[in-house]
């Protein structure tokens, strides 16, 4: 996979901004409690919890955040925002980090990687979704 940055010698600050200039959210003020990661519906699909995520970002880890599947896979149901005693809007970074990583051309789903039996089952509108979420 192909390393997520904003530039060639990405700081951890630079990342930070990004993320606040897409976002609107200061990820610096997440205090790593992990009430965002205990409610989260897709923690067991990822494999990686939103508080990885967010520490990951913060110290600007950007290999490391390329490898996690959770801003990739999140639902955007907006427990982890509700719930933040910071007051973060956890869905909003995530989203972030889906645009950044989106904006170097780096697709998150293929549609000839989907089997043909899934899609002819999948609703329509969930295939659009995907695409238009996931994809450049």
């Amino acid at each position: 996979m192909k390393k997520l940055t904003i530039n060639d010698s990405t700081t951890s600050w630079q990342l930070a901004d990004k993320i606040r200039e897409i976002s609107g959210e200061n990820i610096n003020t997440c205090m790593q409690c992990g009430t965002c990661s205990a409610v989260c519906p897709m923690f067991q699909q990822s494999g990686s919890p939103p508080r990885l995520v967010m520490a990951l970002a913060q110290l600007g880890l950007e290999d490391q955040l390329a490898d996690q599947r959770i801003y990739k896979v999140c639902a955007s149901c907006l427990y982890c925002g509700v719930r933040c005693p910071r007051g973060i809007d956890v869905p909003r970074v995530m989203e972030a980090l889906r645009q950044i990583t989106l904006r170097q051309n780096i697709d998150m789903i293929h549609p000839a990687q989907i089997p043909e039996a899934d899609m002819r089952e999948l609703p329509t509108i969930a295939l659009v979704a995907a695409f238009r979420k996931l994809t450049a």
